[in-house]
C-alpha cells in the first residue's frame, strides 16, 4: 500500500463520481489529447481513459510509476497513454515536456503548486485550450471573485481565461482527506487575446503586482511607485477614481491601464 507523501503535498481523489464529473467537464472526445499532472494511483487517469482521449501522465513519485504502468499495461501498449516520470515544474521549464498544439490541462494537482501551474501554463507560449483543475475551495472562489473583489490571482487567470466553479468537493473524497474542501474549477477559452502585444501584457502584470503591493493602501498611493507624479491624470484617463482600491478595479480597467502604461 501506498501512503500518501506530505511533501508532495498528496491526496489522492477516492470517488469516482467526482472524477467523472471532472472529465465531463473537459468535454474529451476521441481526438483530444490530455494532460494530467500527478495520476497518483490512477482514478481519473482511468476515467480520462475510458473518454477515449490520448492522456499525457506525469507523476513525481516514484513509488508510483511501477504501479501506474501495470495498471495501465495496455493502454501504453496501444499508446493511449504516455506516462512520464518527472516533476513537471523542471519539465516545463526545461522544454523538455513534448505537448501538441492543441492539449486540454485535466488534473487533480498537488495544492502546493497551485500558483505554479496556472502561472506556467496560462502564460505559455502553448497553452492549452481548457483546464479543469482540483484546487482549494478558498483558491476557486478567490479566482472566480464571486464576490466581485478582485486579487493578483483572479486576475492574473481571467486576464488569460474564463474561469468556473464546476462543484465543490468534500474533504472526504480524498485520501487522505485534507484539512479544508475543495473545488474542481474550469478555466476556458483560453488565449492571449486581451493582450494587443508582449509589453501590454507586461506592463499589465507590472501594473497589477504594484497595485496589489500594500492592500489597504488606495490605488493611486501604491501605483505612484511607476506611474510618478502623472498618477492621478493616468488613473482618471481610464475612469478610475484616485481613492479607489485595487480589489474594486474590473479586468478592462486594468487592461486599459496598461496601455496607457505601456505607452
Amino acid at each position: 500500500m501506498v501512503r500518501a507523501k506530505k511533501t508532495l503535498s498528496q491526496n489522492f481523489l477516492n470517488s469516482k463520481g467526482v472524477a467523472r464529473d471532472i472529465v465531463q467537464a473537459g468535454e474529451l472526445t476521441s481526438q483530444d489529447v490530455v494532460l494530467e499532472i500527478g495520476p497518483g494511483k490512477g482514478l481519473l487517469t482511468a476515467e480520462l481513459l475510458a473518454s477515449g482521449a490520448h492522456v499525457i501522465a506525469v507523476e513525481k513519485d516514484d513509488r508510483l510509476i511501477p504501479i501506474l504502468a501495470e495498471k495501465f499495461a495496455f493502454e501504453i501498449s496501444k499508446r493511449r497513454l504516455t506516462l512520464i516520470h518527472g516533476d513537471i515544474i523542471e519539465l516545463v521549464e526545461k522544454q523538455t515536456l513534448l505537448l501538441p498544439l492543441s492539449y486540454k490541462l485535466i488534473a487533480n494537482i498537488p495544492y502546493q503548486i497551485t500558483g505554479q501551474i496556472l502561472r506556467i501554463f496560462l502564460e505559455s507560449s502553448n497553452k492549452p485550450e481548457r483546464m479543469i483543475l482540483m484546487v482549494q475551495k478558498e483558491v476557486a472562489t478567490r479566482i472566480v471573485a464571486r464576490d466581485k473583489k478582485e486579487s493578483i490571482l483572479s486576475l492574473s487567470v481571467k486576464a488569460y481565461g474564463t474561469p468556473r466553479i464546476v462543484k465543490k468537493v468534500p474533504a472526504r473524497y480524498f485520501s487522505p482527506a485534507p484539512n479544508v474542501d475543495s473545488a474542481v474549477i474550469a478555466i476556458e477559452h483560453i488565449s492571449s487575446n486581451s493582450f494587443k502585444t508582449t509589453e501590454h501584457e507586461q506592463a499589465f502584470f507590472d501594473l497589477v503586482k504594484t497595485g496589489f503591493a500594500h492592500k489597504r493602501k488606495q490605488l493611486a498611493g501604491n501605483l505612484k511607485e511607476l506611474l510618478k507624479d502623472q498618477t492621478i491624470p493616468i488613473l482618471a484617463s481610464v475612469n478610475i477614481a484616485p481613492t479607489a482600491r485595487a480589489e474594486d478595479i474590473t479586468l478592462g480597467q486594468w487592461l486599459a491601464l496598461a496601455q496607457v502604461f505601456e505607452k
